[in-house]
């Protein structure tokens, strides 16, 4: 920087004064942080020292914080970015020359600035302990910042109504220099790699692949690092896995991450202790074992094409033991480039969290019932209260003085009659200028004027509109305070209640619906405004005023003289004594938003305006100025009403002069000899910066300066700060009288104007720990954690005040006790208007001892004010119920953490004044969130690295954690009518997620201390015999459930037909298809259908048999094929399918269905179909014309070897003769075909599926589905594998029934192409998947009078059934049935199916027996493996739909998957499948026996020890139901409940990523679909965005809330990607390992990622 050798002490005065006035531009957002830095260098260059150039201090070993001046300061920062001595550290260094003026010894912790030097003090104590944070990652495109000359800068001018943001100097004191904002402005040697946040800042860009990953390193550090090697060791798992797939294609993401970072050259060397930190935690992988290829070819065709250009990662294959495999997926990063920019920050991330939280948990609990939030023990440490009981302080009586007028009205009728010519009133023009002056006479007559019309010309004649005692709402700008006064003082004349609001500027405006309940609850149909006003007001297109959000309907009338009727001379305003009737009504926002209206009685005007006039000893003619809002509190107190009565000249300055020229007021005082001035903090801060060497400005009039929030703890600098810099210009100290207000109580103290010479009041210095707690320690040690609170002076004359405690029953404190501020007085608000029940509470406290008694009779009023009585009965005010945060207990004040934050160098990155606190409650507490405006030229490292400071400063000074910190585009944050900050409405903005930050930092892991103890999983000591007892003692019946007997129910006709094919009913299918071509060749099987619903190709049964032996011709010549040899069929879904199925049992070959590339997307499907022909060792490839073009294409040659491909064998070219024979198996146990199906945790599974197996699959689906030879079903399904396959190529040539094809990738191009199908051919059971069933939901479900119109029918369909390997989505499956009711369709149609790898079709619908039934579970004990039934709408409870009929010849037992012993009913557990249609085993290139054996044919550990079973991998329980099945017997239900291999394992507990991401998708309208997992125990959540980028960073802090809400788990990582993005497979389920190894590998081009601290 500039300064760097200028000695700042020596420059000249007006030279200090333009950096004064630079430094008041760049915090105001009038010039860019380059423009600051370019004038300002350009006005140090004359002043610049010539020094011998040395090499700069290492930036670790700045010299310690604390108090220095600005010169010793400069050398320490020599080489980072210093921040500019601002003005206030040059007072300082000028006070510091200045003998200590009358105020006795002040210690150094009396100096108001000392907050910023002990912010700094504990930031440097961070970098000594604290870890790198890592950067979020952002896409380059999101949030690119407009220019700064396109941006209007925001109002940061302005501030909030409770200012204690701008009570600081920003980045006070050079020596507290920030680190360079990029690793450019420093060597990379110099970077400490403890620094907690350069590390974090210097290294990181917003998405940069080499810098983020960088971004905790060190660039060519030499220091040896001691610490990461304890690390790896920690992180080094001890086992390995006993299974390495043995085959590796030679395969590697051809995907690059494009962004580099725009800050850090790509030269620079990246340091490797945390890429070797993960490489050492793979476990055990062998050397060669690469990347294996990708799965995910369905994709496109389930979400749309903007999945095409997307690589995934590949599966692994099927091979290891399911409870070992998903551990390994787990905790190695199998697949992933270690050096991959996402794990290395998940590593800083985790290496962040090892810092224990506070308090620490006990670590495990016996798994009781119920989980018990962690509560907390109490601090044996807390301070707790030890005084004597406070005794209500009384003020000084109010004097009597005799020409006090009975009514302020009289008051004014007096001075309008004696002293017409007086002035009363000037306003100022937006120059600055006097725009007019209102003299007491005009004042007076126009009053009058206004209220003759008011009560006589409003509405036609003789009809009075206003009775007196009618409130009226008053709409003026705050530029025009005449017409305000002659608008508020006619209302009074024509005793109508004035409610004085502001000014509405569009439908929009923060905070307007809660303006219209005020003027709801206070019945105002008519509003008074200034023809001016009315012109601006926004209009509808016919010229009328707009209605408002939440208004009543009004009638506006406006008041300009030329408008009003003169009163005849007999006609008098009634002017009665002042009584207890309402005088006018003041808005009050409250903590929750809701404006209410406090009315203050006509007594009490007039008592307040006495004791206002006692306590500051106005006296007639004195001249006042006023800076603040003239419609409320103070402005409207003392600058309207008390100064009327006082005959006093009021010198409105409005707020957009202000803006114009902070020092306005000044001048005002200067040239009007001024003796009393109403200011702000703001004000004075403002003054103060614009401040320039002005000889003739004096101060020397004033003889009081009232501080408005005085009662802001943070006043205290300001006022300081303005004494050292205008005490030269006559200023005297004594003037200064900071006052404490609220709109309930009014006036509650006020600091009385001191006699010069005498001692200033001491001031108090508080331990921040002890306010929390809520008691008044005096701060004696850590000087960076005292609060410095200055007096608001005596209670007011008349009053009587006492503390109570804020919550609960109003109880006298204790003197060393914080509490509530309640006064009794007759000046103060009487009630909320029309709000009885609120009133009460706040109106008329009456407060009880200890014991609960009441201490008297008289009510007092609560202020809302929190402080205490100190010595001398002086007042001091700590902060305001409102702005009260209370979290685990103890009490934070916003304004002392706003404080905190600009402490934090803000004038790089953020507005002051624009700076939001509040607390939102999220998991049984509340947590605080920070919101501030991020300036337009702020970068990303910038934002972070402030967010970082930030969150440290508040746990080292508050001792409490952040739970959010978002930064928002300037100008974007609701504003108040005076421009601070609408609190509630932008924590309503964040609680709706439209708050849209461009930077946000969530600390949920630091923060959130009560969460349930982890469960420790009890071993496994109980032996089969106790279980089995215990089921016995407990009268439980063993979970087990069985379909009907596969072989005794038949019927006449069957037996007929067997008589004629005996074998039919063992047999092989190929026999079925050769009996159906010679019993019946014409009948027809197949009808495939295309996008416009034609039928493109048909199969008759002998079609289909001649077909499949030309095709087995072919085999056997083409292909010189073995009996037994696997033959890959690669066809579109088709009847050529179905066809070379058959051709290859003819042939005597086994078939395996492969779903082809996708053209368009080959480098990321064709790796799976080349991964699945190499596993099954196919002798050869049927396929299409088309297909084997793709095969051996260019484009096929960039991804693999394509010389390699086995023989292919184009089917649309076929020999004309017959095979010689038809190939009979010799038994039923031999192989039919294979099954292989990528599962959601990614591995790549083939199962054997034997000839008796296919039979009786048939046989019981047949059954279950009453299926014949002249019914018709519609299948809308993929024909690769599962039930599916089964459906599309089996069924029918066993059944007889015809199958209507359609592809679901036709759906796309044609949506409502099934349903019309459904309706065109009568169908009466129909087959779907869930990507079927979601593509109607989401495309046509709102089209449904349209289809209704094209005459679209669906109540021919008596079954719908969705085939399904996962839980019921019973969402979708009842939106669907919601939304097609209007078509006809039944409501009990829909059900779902299941299957899974060991059995591909366990239960389906059917046709006869009970409804799906449902049940309510709860979700906390299913994370505890048990099952606890609950009514439906109880809190945690789950929905579970049972998943169809058990299919006949199943059998189906709920077995514990540790003791392998069977389970009660209703008891969770594993589902074991016995059945004759069980696959035969798996298939993989080497007999994994112990697997198989495990899986297929494993017994049960007591019990019944003999039966086989085969093990599915879901859990599930079966429930014993009220129903009846068809044969009269009690039905027993299946209920599946999610599949083990992706169950969770987190704080000891079990979760199911499907239930978390529902409540994720629940979050935001703009969530489209989520996905989550988790990677070294992180929990991660992607979440597709379907609304704009700038949504993206709302949806981080939602999915946080909702997660711990209902989930009791933290998020880790937020991940917010496109729509398309989570794969999803053929049966519509998430590819959840997909995309966690895309994910870490680097290829989601996420919009954004969010690591959560």
């Amino acid at each position: 920087m500039a300064d760097r050798g200028v000695d700042m002490l020596a420059l000249p005065k007006e030279v200090k004064d333009q950096l004064a006035e630079l430094d008041l531009e760049l915090s105001e957002g009038d010039i860019t942080q380059k423009g600051y830095e370019k004038k300002r260098t350009k006005l140090l260059l004359p002043f610049f020292i010539h020094t011998p150039v040395e090499a700069p201090p290492p930036a670790y070993d700045a010299q310690a914080p604390g108090p220095s001046n600005a010169s010793g300061s400069t050398h320490a920062n020599a080489h980072t970015q210093a921040p500019p001595p601002s003005s206030s550290s040059r007072y300082r260094d000028r006070r510091s020359r200045r003998p200590h003026r009358s105020g006795g010894t002040r210690d150094d912790r009396y100096r108001s600035d000392i907050h910023t030097e002990a912010v700094q003090a504990a930031l440097a104590k961070h970098k000594e302990e604290k870890m790198a944070l890592p950067m979020p990652t952002k896409r380059r495109s999101t949030y690119v910042q407009s220019p700064i000359n396109n941006c209007t800068p925001p109002d940061s001018s302005s501030s909030s109504e409770d200012e204690g943001a701008l009570l600081r100097q920003s980045s006070v004191g050079a020596g507290l220099g920030a680190p360079a904002p990029s690793s450019l402005l420093q060597p990379p040697s110099l970077q400490s790699p403890d620094s907690w946040i350069n590390r974090s800042v210097q290294g990181s860009s917003t998405s940069s692949s080499a810098s983020s990953a960088s971004s905790t390193l060190s660039h060519g550090e030499s220091k040896p690092q001691p610490q990461p090697s304890q690390t790896q060791t920690q992180a080094q798992p001890q086992y390995k896995p006993q299974y390495q797939p043995q085959y590796q294609p030679q395969y590697q993401p051809q995907y690059q991450p494009q962004y580099q970072s725009q800050l850090q050259p790509q030269s620079q060397p990246q340091h490797p202790a945390i890429a070797d930190m993960l490489a050492q935690a793979r476990i055990g992988l062998s050397e060669n074992s690469g990347p294996p290829p990708d799965v995910l070819a369905a994709a496109p065709q389930a979400r749309g094409s903007s999945q095409v250009d997307r690589p995934n990662n590949p599966p692994v294959v099927r091979g290891m033991s399911r409870g070992q495999s998903r551990s390994s997926m787990m905790e190695t990063a199998d697949g992933v480039p270690v050096n991959s920019r996402v794990s290395t920050k998940i590593q800083q991330l985790l290496n962040t969290l090892k810092r224990p939280k506070r308090p620490p948990l006990s670590e495990f609990f016996v798994d009781d019932q119920e989980e018990i939030v962690e509560v907390p023990q109490p601090d044996p440490n807390t301070p707790r209260p030890e005084g004597r009981q406070i005794i209500p302080v009384k003020g000084e009586p109010l004097g009597v003085v005799s020409n006090w007028p009975p009514a302020l009205q009289a008051a004014l009728a007096r001075w309008g009659a004696t002293q017409g010519k007086s002035p009363a009133l000037t306003a100022l023009d937006i120059t600055g200028k006097s725009l007019y002056t209102l003299t007491y006479g005009k004042l007076w007559s126009r009053s009058v004027k206004l209220a003759y019309t008011l009560l006589n010309k409003l509405g036609p004649k003789n009809e009075q509109v206003l009775k007196p005692g009618d409130r009226v709402a008053l709409v003026y700008p705050n530029s025009d305070p005449g017409m305000f006064w002659v608008a508020f003082y006619g209302c009074l004349l024509a005793e109508v209640i004035p409610v004085p609001i502001e000014v509405p500027l569009s439908r929009k405006d923060a905070g307007s619906s809660q303006v219209g309940f005020l003027l709801g609850s206070c019945g105002v149909t008519l509003a008074l405004t200034s023809e001016i006003c009315l012109k601006g007001l926004p209009k509808t297109p016919t010229g009328e005023i707009l209605q408002f959000k939440g208004w009543p309907q009004l009638k506006w009338v406006v008041t300009d003289s030329k408008y009003l009727t003169k009163p005849g001379k007999d006609w008098q305003p009634h002017i009665p004594t002042a009584n207890t009737d309402p005088a006018y009504i003041e808005y009050k926002a409250s903590k929750e938003g809701t404006v209410m209206g406090v009315a203050v009685s006509k007594v009490a005007m007039l008592t307040h305006c006495q004791a206002l006039t006692q306590a500051c000893n106005y006296c007639e003619g004195e001249t006042l100025v006023n800076v603040l809002d003239f419609k409320k509190d103070m402005g409207l107190w003392h600058g309207v009403l008390t100064s009327v009565m006082n005959r006093i000249h009021t010198i409105s300055v409005p707020y957009a002069v202000m803006k114009a020229c902070p020092l306005s007021w000044v001048q005002r005082v200067h040239i009007h000899k001024a003796r009393v001035a109403l200011v702000k903090c703001r004000d004075l801060h403002w003054a103060m910066m614009a401040h320039r060497e002005q000889r003739d400005t004096s101060l020397a009039s004033l003889r009081m300066l009232i501080v408005a929030d005085g009662a802001n703890p943070w006043s205290v600098s300001s006022c300081d700060a303005f004494l050292n810099v205008f005490q030269i210009h006559g200023l005297k100290p004594e003037v200064i009288c900071p006052c404490a207000t609220s709109p309930e109580a009014m006036t509650v103290a006020i600091r009385r104007p001191g006699v010069p010479g005498t001692p200033l009041p001491a001031r108090a210095i508080l331990s921040m720990g002890g306010l929390s707690h809520g008691v008044i320690r005096v701060n004696t040690e850590d000087k960076n954690s005292a609060l410095t609170v200055q007096d608001v002076g005596h209670v007011m004359p008349g009053a009587l005040m006492c503390i109570v405690k804020p919550e609960g029953p109003p109880q006298l404190c204790k003197t060393d006790e914080i509490g509530e501020i309640v006064v009794n007085s007759r000046a103060g608000g009487n009630m909320y208007y029309g709000l009885p029940g609120v009133t009460k509470n706040t109106f008329e406290v009456i407060p009880v001892n200890a014991l609960g008694a009441p201490i008297g009779e008289i009510p007092f009023v609560r202020s809302g004010l929190l402080g205490f009585v100190g010595p001398g009965s002086l007042i001091f005010v700590v902060g305001k119920n409102e702005g009260l945060l209370m979290v685990s207990g103890r009490r934070h004040n916003a304004d002392d953490l706003v404080a905190t934050a600009l402490a934090v160098e803000p004038v790089k990155t953020v507005y002051r004044g624009r700076i939001a606190v509040f607390s939102v409650t999220v998991f049984y507490d509340e947590r605080i969130v920070v919101v501030a405006e991020q300036r337009p030229d702020a970068s990303e490292e910038d934002s972070f690295q402030w967010m970082s400071r930030v969150l440290q400063a508040i746990d080292s000074i508050h001792q409490v954690g952040l739970y959010c910190l978002a930064l928002v585009p300037a100008n974007t944050l609701p504003k108040t009518h005076l421009g601070g900050i609408h609190i509630f409405e932008t924590k309503q903005h964040f609680l709706d997620g439209n708050l849209h930050p461009c930077n946000i930092l969530m600390c949920p892991h630091t923060c959130v201390t009560n969460l349930p103890k982890p469960r420790q999983k009890q071993p496994v000591g109980v032996g089969p015999a106790s279980i089995m007892v215990g089921n016995l003692v407990a009268g439980k019946r063993i979970a087990q459930a069985a379909g009907r007997d596969l072989g005794m129910i038949e019927d006449q006709d069957l037996i007929r037909k067997l008589r004629m094919w005996p074998t039919m009913m063992h047999q092989f299918l190929s026999e079925a298809l050769q009996w159906r071509a010679q019993t019946d060749p014409d009948h027809c099987l197949y009808v495939l259908l295309n996008a416009k619903g034609v039928a493109v190709s048909t199969a008759t049964c002998v079609q289909l048999h001649k077909r499949a032996e030309k095709i087995a011709a072919a085999l056997t010549e083409k292909g010189s094929i073995n009996t037994g040899d696997n033959v890959v069929l690669l066809y579109p879904p088709g009847i050529d399918l179905i066809a070379s199925f058959y051709g290859c049992l003819y042939a005597g070959c086994v078939p395996v269905t492969v779903r082809p590339p996708h053209p368009q997307n080959l480098a990321a499907t064709l790796p799976t179909v080349r991964m699945i022909i190499d596993v099954s060792k196919a002798a050869c490839i049927l396929t299409t014309q088309n297909l084997m073009r793709i095969l051996r294409s260019k484009e096929a040659a960039a991804t693999l070897n394509i010389k390699t491909w086995p023989t292919i064998i184009d089917t649309d070219d076929l020999p004309r003769h017959r095979p010689p024979t038809i190939y009979k198996p010799p038994t039923a146990e031999m192989i039919a075909y294979l099954d292989f199906s990528v599962s959601t945790t990614g591995m790549l599974t083939g199962v054997k599926i034997s000839h008796s197996a296919v039979s009786a699959l048939c046989r019981s689906i047949k059954l279950q589905c009453e299926l014949y030879s002249s019914r018709q079903i519609a299948i809308c399904l993929d024909p690769y594998c599962g039930l599916g396959f089964v459906l599309w190529c089996l069924a029918s040539v066993y059944s007889g029934h015809q199958s209507i094809l359609i592809p679901p990738m036709e759906l796309e191009s044609c949506l409502p192409l099934w349903l019309s199908t459904l309706s065109q051919y009568r169908i009466r059971d129909t087959f779907c998947s869930y990507s079927v069933m979601e593509l109607c939901t989401k495309g046509i479900g709102t089209q449904t009078e349209i289809l209704k119109a094209r005459g679209l029918n669906l109540s021919c369909v008596r079954s719908c059934v969705v085939i399904a390997e996962e839980r019921p989505r019973l969402a979708l499956t009842m939106s669907f049935s919601k939304l097609f009711k209007d078509l006809g369709l039944s409501p009990r149609a829909v059900s779902t199916a299941f299957g899974s790898r060991v059995n591909l079709a366990i239960c389906m619908q059917g046709t006869t027996g009970p409804d799906p039934s449902t049940v309510y579970v709860d979700m906390k004990s299913l994370r505890h493996d048990r099952v606890r039934l609950v009514e439906r709408g109880a809190p945690q409870s789950l929905p579970l739909m049972e998943s169809g009929k058990i299919l006949p010849g199943v059998r189906v037992i709920i077995v514990n998957p540790e003791t392998r012993g069977p389970l009660g009913d209703s008891h969770l557990g594993e589902i074991w499948i016995n059945s004759p249609h069980s696959a035969s085993g798996y298939y993989t290139i080497y007999g994994e026996e112990s697997l198989q054996a495990d899986h297929f044919n494993t017994k049960l550990s007591f019990g019944d020890p003999t039966t086989l079973w085969a093990r599915t991998g879901y859990l599930g329980f079966v429930k014993r139901t009220e129903l009846l099945d068809a044969a009269g017997h009690r039905h027993d239900a299946l209920f599946v409940v999610g599949s083990l291999d992706e169950t969770l394992e987190l704080r000891g507990l079990r979760y199911h990523p499907i239930d978390i991401e529902t409540s994720v998708s629940r979050a935001h309208r703009s969530i489209a679909e989520s996905a989550v997992f988790t990677w070294t125990n992180l929990l991660v959540v992607v979440a597709e965005l379907c609304g704009s980028e700038q949504d993206a960073l709302d949806l981080v802090p939602l999915v946080t809330n909702v997660v711990l809400e209902e989930h009791h788990l933290i998020v880790g990582v937020v991940v917010i990607v496109d729509p398309g993005v989570i794969p999803i497979n053929s049966r519509g389920e998430k590819q959840r390992m997909h995309l966690r190894d895309s994910f870490l590998a680097d290829q989601l081009d996420p919009i954004y990622v969010a690591y959560n601290m």
